[in-house]
């Protein structure tokens, strides 16, 4: 059986399998087609009309006692053994797992945060007088969220003036990626009723690997005074696989450290972060290993800041971590923090270079977390290849 994908994992895919659309669970080198075991061994507490529905958009929205009902489920009737819905991996194609309504990104890393301040305000504090007492996002484009394995192509747009005082334009020469975690709204909220954050895992269906393309050269010009726009609205890539929050209840961590102690309403009470360990793989190279563990906020503190001033949310939302770098050079997870700000080459195992993306380049993201009862949990990665 693949490592990963026991039964305290049970990722969550749509898929397309003999002309049909399905929505499945991986278990080892398999996917269970949901439809076709509930109609075998009907479900308790699940309506299984949530189950035959061509994307997880249903089941999403069906809420946590669904979910810890479809979770129980699953569990006792695949420890059986007895399964007939079993289809080897290999043989379905993974889609897009739901519809995205939002998306918002976070910059959540103190390490990410202090690197990015020291490269491009050396002279002055890294840290922006804010950053430790919200956590900082902006509003992304949800059409552009592509899944895994789609190609991304290289965006154009302009670019800080020459001598002549006259922005450039044309395809970015400084291309990069953000290792992040993206979260899955399931449950929708009322608008003008904030969702504190011990509602966290009453709206949050699951994770997933999220690489939210950056390009750095077209940020840097348009990015004041309003933040992100066309530097990052062009691709972000997400696995189209869906770990359950409650897989990861083993890997919960506390926090590193709040300084100064955040305001009453993102307060959170036992440990709110979570032991992911993630690789950035370029061109088969291994080049960070950036850990979860160290973000300062927390997911919990994010959807508690996204939704105070009544925003709502929606099923299909899905907001991600920020870069997550550690403070170790080979855990960044940005190229700008690796080649800091394109200054510093750093080398690949065929004996090339790099500082930012060239066309051809493929990033893969991968990630564990410690499961139930010992089990080490792999999530489904994240890939995309760079084309002119």
């Amino acid at each position: 059986m693949s490592a990963g994908f026991g039964l305290a994992h049970l990722p969550y895919a749509a898929v397309t399998y003999a002309g049909r659309e399905l929505i499945v669970v991986r278990l080892g080198d398999d996917v269970i087609d949901l439809a076709a075991l509930a109609s075998a061994s009907p479900p308790p507490g699940v309506d299984p009309a949530v189950l035959a529905t061509p994307d997880l958009g249903a089941l999403m929205a069906a809420g946590p006692r669904v979910w810890a009902a479809a979770r129980t489920w699953l569990q006792d009737v695949l420890a059986s053994g007895t399964s007939t819905a079993r289809i080897p991996v290999a043989e379905v194609v993974t889609r897009m797992p739901f519809a995205v309504a939002d998306f918002v990104d976070f910059y959540a890393s103190l390490e990410h945060a202090s690197n990015l301040g020291r490269i491009f305000r050396p002279d002055a504090e890294p840290l922006l007088p804010n950053w430790r007492h919200l956590p900082v996002g902006y509003h992304g484009r949800a059409g552009t969220v592509v899944a895994s394995g789609t190609p991304v192509v290289r965006p154009s747009g302009q670019q800080r003036p020459g001598p002549d005082g006259r922005p450039g334009f044309g395809p970015s020469r400084a291309l990069d990626i953000e290792a992040e975690l993206g979260f899955v709204v399931g449950t929708p909220s009322e608008q003008g009723r904030p969702v504190g954050t011990d509602a966290f895992a009453d709206h949050v269906f699951g994770v997933t690997l999220l690489n939210d393309w950056s390009a750095r050269d077209i940020q840097a010009w348009e990015y004041v005074p309003l933040g992100p726009f066309l530097g990052k609205s062009f691709a972000t890539s997400i696995s189209p696989w869906i770990t359950p929050l409650a897989a990861l209840d083993a890997a919960r961590v506390p926090l590193p450290g709040q300084d100064p102690a955040p305001l009453d309403y993102l307060v959170v009470q036992g440990p709110a972060g979570y032991a992911i360990d993630l690789e950035v793989d370029l061109n088969g190279t291994a080049v960070s290993r950036p850990p979860y563990a160290a973000m300062y906020w927390s997911p919990a503190q994010m959807l508690a800041h996204m939704t105070v001033n009544g925003a709502s949310l929606r099923t299909g939302d899905l907001y991600g971590s920020g870069t997550i770098s550690g403070s170790e050079p080979n855990r960044r997870g940005s190229l700008l923090e690796l080649s800091w700000g394109g200054t510093e080459p750093f080398a690949l195992d065929d004996g090339s270079t790099r500082t930012y993306l060239e066309d051809g380049d493929t990033v893969t993201l991968r990630a564990t977390a410690p499961g139930a009862d010992g089990e080490v949990l792999t999530l489904g990665e994240v890939t995309g290849t760079i084309v002119g």
